[in-house]
């Protein structure tokens, strides 16, 4: 992937097009401003000691947004008041993952230090919905879409109508939203508001990063995993089963995967927001440490009259 200039707006890509644990960065040429540096270190020290860092801007909180942070200790960070407290400490960015598994805790904690060089950092000032940031010949609208994280953010730069996503990412993973404060109603009401913005060029955090055509259907694919998924954990629940049990099927990943620690989590942590979901709406219940599908009383019955109870 090349980098690509947009008026003031450059896009820089990340290594291996952006996959986790990377992600794509934007600088604004002028004004100094970097987002979400966690593209590529070597490019991210050049571009500091080149042309310089005023500033560093995060859509959200996630550690493969910021895992370059580090070089730039000394430049005032910007961010959404409702993303901000991971970042000021680890045991409360790993509290917001909702990681409660000592054994996944662990990984991620040396993960964060090792991999992603996490420091405890304060912001110098927070973005807000409607917020309009005038910069020279350049204006930024900050639009606020919460779900994947409470305060993520998407950047809208008028002049060049260039519209950066953040990790509302149109690939064909989906959405992730597993986190403690995520959710997957506000997931799918960012997704609808991003679709009307009159942008001309699409920006994205991961893998394919620059759309200079609109994205059409993949924005209804996108939003269409989490019906498939929310569809295959219903299919799970043949008979009442155990989160453990659920998490085993590997619904959202498909297999097994490595480091398991990570993944292991990733498909917990999104099978539990889907259960949340379904039970709000009525259409699951959680009974003797089990999930069932509502009105699935044969069910619930056989289970509990057969091999004493157990699964």
């Amino acid at each position: 992937m090349k980098e690509m200039r947009f008026g003031s707006v450059r896009f820089i890509p990340g290594e291996n097009k952006g996959r986790y644990p990377f992600c794509h960065s934007i600088y604004i040429e002028g004004e100094g401003i970097l987002i979400d540096p966690s593209s590529d270190r070597k490019r991210l020290e050049r571009l500091r000691a080149e042309e310089g860092v005023k500033a560093v801007w995060l859509s959200h909180w996630h550690e493969d947004h910021f895992m370059h942070l580090d070089l730039f200790d000394d430049v005032p960070l910007w961010i959404s008041r409702e993303d901000a407290p991971p970042l000021s400490d680890l045991d409360v960015f790993l509290d917001w993952y909702g990681l409660d598994n000592a054994e996944h805790r662990q990984f991620w904690k040396q993960t964060m230090l090792e991999q992603f060089h996490f420091r405890p950092r304060s912001p110098l000032g927070f973005f807000g919905d409607g917020d309009v940031l005038r910069m020279g010949s350049l204006t930024v609208d900050v639009i606020a879409t919460p779900g994947h994280t409470p305060g993520h953010v998407a950047f809208f730069f008028r002049e060049p109508r260039v519209l950066f996503l953040g990790d509302y990412d149109l690939t064909r993973f989906g959405p992730w939203y597993g986190d403690l404060y995520s959710s997957i109603e506000d997931t799918i009401i960012s997704i609808s508001r991003l679709k009307k913005i009159p942008a001309g060029t699409w920006l994205t955090g991961h893998e394919t990063g620059v759309f200079e055509s609109p994205p059409g259907p993949l924005w209804d694919e996108y939003e269409a995993v989490i019906q498939k998924r929310e569809g295959r954990l219903i299919e799970a629940l043949d008979r009442p089963r155990s989160l453990d049990e659920i998490a085993g099927r590997w619904l959202i990943y498909g297999r097994p995967r490595e480091p398991l620690a990570f993944y292991e989590f990733g498909e917990r942590a999104l099978v539990k927001k889907h259960l949340g979901n379904l039970q709000r709406r009525g259409l699951v219940r959680f009974k003797g440490g089990r999930y069932l599908k509502s009105g699935d009383e044969l069910s619930e019955f056989l289970q509990a009259h057969t091999c004493g109870g157990r699964a």
